[in-house]
């Protein structure tokens, strides 16, 4: 198991490494993340308005969500593109310590481009977004979407409409997980009782366990389609 793990591990170093030379997936989820983040301030008012604790945690997950797809596709199409998933295909390791590299390492992407947004949109909102729970449910969130996002953009990486097929793909599946998120980040973000969302952070958990345990089982007969 320790040296699954460290299998795993040098595939998330590789990507992190491939990260910091180039600065290109990074600075693509930031730039994008960040212009959608002013777009809805602007054309709402949603720092004036009453209902912006209302739509604020919609506008949080629709940020996390599109900037994660623009990062998942890049991650996956530029390991394609220069033909390095070919390696990874015939390296003497087990195919799904190359997914949860994989998985780890957009995980690692993802976060990163929280820690800048959830600052940035607290400020644009005027809302409180710096919340345990909120911090929670963004965790969750972002290991269930990272996951399956890690399974469905590599089937979508080697086809030419890969740009357009991955939102068609991911966005069904990820569904329950991005609704259970936007739930807990409102009922967290309102102060409401846990009682009355807990059931939504149960639901995200599970989607977690279910669903990256079923990318974990499948990810090796994708690879050899």
């Amino acid at each position: 198991m320790r040296d699954y793990f460290r299998k795993a591990w040098a595939i998330v170093a590789k990507d992190l490494t491939t990260e910091v030379r180039s600065k290109d997936m990074l600075s693509s989820m930031g730039a994008f993340a960040a212009l959608v983040i002013f777009v809805f301030a602007f054309a709402f008012d949603l720092r004036a308005a009453r209902a912006a604790a209302i739509v604020a945690p919609g506008v949080l997950w629709v940020v996390i969500v599109f900037a994660g797809m623009l990062g998942l596709n890049r991650s996956l199409a530029a390991e394609f593109d220069r033909g390095s998933f070919d390696g990874l295909r015939l390296a003497p390791i087990d195919r799904s310590a190359i997914f949860v590299g994989k998985a780890l390492g957009n995980f690692v992407f993802m976060s990163a481009v929280e820690a800048i947004v959830l600052p940035m949109l607290a400020a644009t909102l005027n809302l409180p977004f710096l919340k345990p729970m909120i911090l929670v449910a963004m965790l969750l969130g972002t290991i269930g979407f990272a996951g399956v996002g890690t399974l469905l953009a590599t089937m979508a990486a080697n086809t030419r409409l890969r740009d357009v097929l991955l939102p068609i793909l991911m966005l069904p599946v990820a569904l329950p997980a991005i609704l259970a998120a936007v739930r807990v980040t409102a009922g967290a973000l309102d102060d409401a009782p846990f009682e009355l969302w807990g059931n939504w952070l149960g639901l995200l958990a599970a989607y977690d366990l279910v669903l990256g345990g079923l990318a974990v089982l499948t990810f090796e007969y994708i690879l050899e389609d």
